[in-house]
């Protein structure tokens, strides 16, 4: 594992699949004075795909959606959580699901945190941007695994 220099931007992988969201979260990011990189893919296939292929940088962290098409984001999440080179990655899931046991099966499945997705424009962005003040400026992200 190598460290990140304080210097180099903080990568992120957005597993979303409605394209309004998508630009939601780009702009509630945007407004961050720390240096990040987000990378988009819209199903769950495609989310494994760039996680286990080697051809991208690593992520600091994953935004996962839960409801998902070809994989929902709770098998996403069972297998970051399976896989010894992905473990270690915090995913923050990000849904519109208010379903306790949504909640409940996504903690069991070592989910970094759960953050609902506001019907509300409003609301939304400021979801939006309590992730991105947390994630990108007070917590202690892991070394990244690969390159």
């Amino acid at each position: 594992m190598r460290t990140r220099s304080e210097h180099e931007p903080i990568e992120i992988l957005l597993v979303e699949d409605n394209p309004g969201d998508v630009g939601l979260v780009l702009e509630g990011f945007k407004k961050s004075l720390i240096a990040h990189r987000i990378s988009v893919v819209d199903d769950g296939e495609e989310a494994l795909s760039y996680l286990r292929s080697g051809e991208h940088r690593c992520p600091d962290f994953v935004i996962l959606d839960l409801n998902l098409p070809r994989k929902d984001g709770r098998e996403v999440l069972s297998e970051i959580k399976a896989d010894p080179r992905l473990r270690h990655l915090p995913v923050v899931i990000f849904s519109s699901s208010e379903a306790e046991q949504d909640l409940l099966h996504a903690y069991q499945l070592q989910a970094s945190c759960f953050v609902t997705k506001a019907v509300d424009l409003e609301e939304f962005l400021k979801a939006v941007k309590s992730i991105a003040d947390f994630w990108l400026e007070n917590v202690k992200l892991p070394p990244r695994a690969w390159g």
